[in-house]
């Protein structure tokens, strides 16, 4: 069942993008039709991971996932929601929330429920910390790379907001990582 909303879920992000992308193109509206292509692409992830491998999908972070594309690549990109001054900062807050469940899930998914339980809870804390801003990291690389090679601009304010993006990102992770040291003593003491 999962997998089937997953898929109806990715499909139709992908043909919502595809919809715009044509929109904007015939237009005339390049900024818009691009990000439009790039979230027909980010659209079809999910639904190439579900029918090409054998992934289970857990299904609030892909909730979580379309969401984000949603308010980033329509109603930022799109709509012109990031100028608002806001926007940015409050999405790169939620994507480290959003890294560091994904994270919390990898830990779940890669050790066996019986070694969990001696498993600091600092090392699970240190995991989806790192985790989580390692990601903000990459995407901040992205970012600096595409302005350098493609003359683009999204790093809009240059150095200071590559700082209040990582430090929005690490904020969100630092949240979801203290919940799941918490939770991973509550469970330590409980055993």
């Amino acid at each position: 069942m999962k997998r089937k909303i997953l898929l109806i879920i990715s499909t139709a992000y992908a043909i919502f993008m595809a919809y715009l992308c044509f929109y904007y193109f015939s237009k005339g509206e390049t900024h818009s039709y691009q990000v439009a292509f790039g979230g027909i692409f980010c659209g079809l992830i999910p639904l190439c991971l579900i029918l090409f491998t054998k992934i289970k999908f857990n299904m609030p972070i892909m909730i979580s996932y379309f969401a984000f594309l949603f308010a980033s690549q329509y109603l930022g990109s799109i709509l012109d929601f990031y100028r608002l001054g806001w926007w940015d900062t409050f999405l790169h807050l939620l994507s480290g929330a959003l890294l560091a469940f994904v994270a919390i899930a990898l830990y779940e998914r890669m050790t066996h429920q019986e070694a969990r339980k001696e498993i600091s809870y600092w090392l699970v804390f240190l995991f989806v910390l790192s985790f989580s801003v390692f990601g903000g990291v990459v995407w901040e690389i992205y970012e600096f790379s595409m302005d350098q090679f493609f003359g683009m601009t999204l790093q809009g304010g240059g150095n200071f907001d590559t700082m209040v993006d990582l430090l929005a990102d690490t904020a969100g992770a630092i949240v979801i990582a203290i919940i799941a040291a918490f939770r991973t003593k509550k469970r330590f003491n409980m055993s």
